[in-house]
């Protein structure tokens, strides 16, 4: 088996430098799911420190979390509301939660952090599961850019250079299984340290592929959080998918 099958994997590696300066601003994602939240409760999967949860929480709306990391809900558990959060430690794909939920999300490309599309497969059925009647996911990821992929894998990335230590990042790609490997390797005097980072990656259309296989159905989607429009020269993109109501 995979070590990018381990759910704990990244959270042991990266948490520490998580919160660091740098990853995107949670702002817009929060303005964006406070608006489908419609009262709550809500559920993020990957939940991590909390960056995205705690504001959303702060605004009064019910939040859930799951995450494969302890120390990522360490770090979520020491912020001012953390300790309030309901989090389940384990796999996202198996969404261990009752619900129903009137809103789930997985943001920051963190779907594709299921190397096996079986396992991507049974997250989004896992999510219809817990919604309620008339409920929306979100999933907000890149869209795969193969001149950008040969580009990563022709030329290494210096992360830092310091007197101590130089870290840098490679990158391999499988264009048929649509996966990659991502290793950060830092040089220091005590030695080399690998980072390894896996993602299995797909287009908008496969995600509403496996959405309607779980019984959801594409409602919106867009370039970024503001609401820009989605088209042929967008790199990312937030979907956002609906259970259908109940009958009657």
């Amino acid at each position: 088996m995979s070590i990018f099958n381990d759910p704990g994997l990244f959270g042991r590696q990266w948490a520490e430098k998580y919160d660091a300066p740098g990853n995107p601003d949670p702002a817009p994602a929060v303005d964006f799911l406070a608006g489908l939240a419609d009262g709550g409760p809500v559920l993020e999967l990957a939940i991590g420190t909390g960056r995205v949860a705690l504001p959303l929480a702060a605004r009064g709306i019910a939040v859930e979390g799951v995450d494969g990391s302890p120390e990522m809900v360490e770090k979520l558990r020491a912020k001012p509301g953390g300790a309030d959060l309901p989090v389940v430690i384990g796999d996202m794909a198996d969404v261990a939660v009752r619900g129903p939920f009137t809103l789930v999300y997985l943001v920051f490309n963190t779907l594709f952090n299921l190397v096996d599309a079986e396992r991507q497969a049974d997250c989004l059925r896992n999510v219809a599961r817990v919604l309620a009647p008339g409920g929306a996911f979100v999933v907000e990821a890149f869209v795969p850019n193969l001149a950008e992929f040969e580009r990563e894998e022709r030329q290494a990335q210096v992360v830092s250079v310091t007197e101590d230590s130089a870290s840098l990042r490679l990158h391999r790609y499988d264009r048929a299984a649509q996966t990659f490997v991502r290793q950060t390797v830092t040089f220091s005097a005590g030695g080399v340290q690998l980072q390894p980072f896996g993602m299995h990656y797909l287009w908008p259309e496969q995600i509403d592929r496996l959405a309607e296989q779980a019984g959801l159905r594409l409602e919106a989607r867009y370039a970024d959080w503001h609401g820009a429009v989605f088209d042929a020269d967008s790199t990312d993109h937030v979907s956002v998918y609906r259970l259908p109501p109940a009958k009657g």
